[in-house]
């Protein structure tokens, strides 16, 4: 079977009517493009959306609410307002914000993904291409930023990696189940051959990098994961880990409305650069690119 559906192949293909398909067309519920005059469907992302089980629900039919949810980031947060986008954010995590972009609950997700096998590079775009929902999702890059451990000052424990926050007994603030600072700290103890039950664990979970930084402030943790950025805007120690891609993870429709545009607009000014030259921890060079469609 050919992999682009014309919509009476494509309505077999799916054992719809064509009339049943034509109305998920019009709702934005199901993935084609228009070529020539004619509605192709690709059968692969078909597949994908039956997967899902989005037939016969259309949630896309109502536009979804200008949020953008997934992980926090002072760059990010910043740059939505300074931007004039009208976009709000909800920091709960990367794949939280995966969730509910797929529910239509956000416009966009934020999202830094790591794997235990410890390759980050594609990480972002293979959680996008296989999330449950996500048919018609583009991933977009916004930075590259360093993660690493959040410490008093002077790094009093001399703490150097995870190996020896374990073997120190050092406190660690976590991040909850699902956020990417979160995956990267399960990833870094596979890659150390450390069980996540020996770590000296303060819990509750921090919600967003700036509480990692506040239970580091307030002496009721000795470190925990968070940016460069975070570290630098409150006076801690910082022990650099890893770079990771920071993207926004968006709908294709929603791509070209006017509040991501006007960030994506954003991103191209030199005031967006040189706010992350200040904040530190970044590297916008590709910020605005795309980086996956699916």
């Amino acid at each position: 079977m050919a992999d682009l559906l014309t919509t009476d192949e494509a309505a077999d293909y799916l054992r719809l009517s064509e009339r049943k398909l034509y109305d998920l067309v019009a709702a934005g519920a199901v993935p084609c493009s228009k070529v020539t005059g004619r509605w192709l469907f690709p059968k692969a992302a078909l597949d994908r959306w039956v997967a899902a089980g989005l037939i016969g629900t259309a949630p896309l039919a109502q536009p979804a609410p200008p949020i953008v949810g997934g992980s926090h980031d002072p760059l990010l947060e910043w740059a939505l307002r300074e931007s004039g986008s009208g976009l709000a954010s909800l920091p709960e995590g990367s794949e939280s914000g995966l969730r509910r972009l797929a529910r239509g609950e956000v416009l966009a997700a934020a999202i830094h993904i790591h794997r235990l096998d410890g390759d980050a590079e594609t990480a972002n775009a293979d959680a996008v291409a296989h999330a449950p929902g996500l048919h018609d999702a583009v991933a977009i890059a916004f930075a590259r930023r360093e993660q690493g451990l959040l410490t008093a000052p002077g790094n009093p424990l001399r703490l150097a990696g995870i190996a020896s926050v374990v073997q120190k007994r050092a406190r660690i603030a976590l991040r909850p189940e699902g956020a990417g600072a979160q995956l990267l700290l399960l990833a870094l103890l596979a890659r150390a051959n450390v069980a996540f039950d020996a770590l000296n664990a303060v819990r509750p979970p921090c919600p967003t990098g700036p509480d990692i930084a506040q239970a580091v402030r307030s002496g009721r943790a000795d470190c925990g994961i968070a940016t460069r950025s975070v570290a630098q805007t409150v006076g801690l120690d910082f022990v650099p880990l890893t770079w990771e891609h920071f993207d926004l993870a968006i709908r294709q429709r929603d791509y070209f409305s006017p509040g991501p545009q006007a960030l994506f607009r954003f991103l191209e000014t030199p005031t967006f650069r040189d706010r992350a030259r200040e904040l530190g921890g970044y590297d916008v060079t590709a910020a605005g690119r795309v980086r996956h469609v699916n």
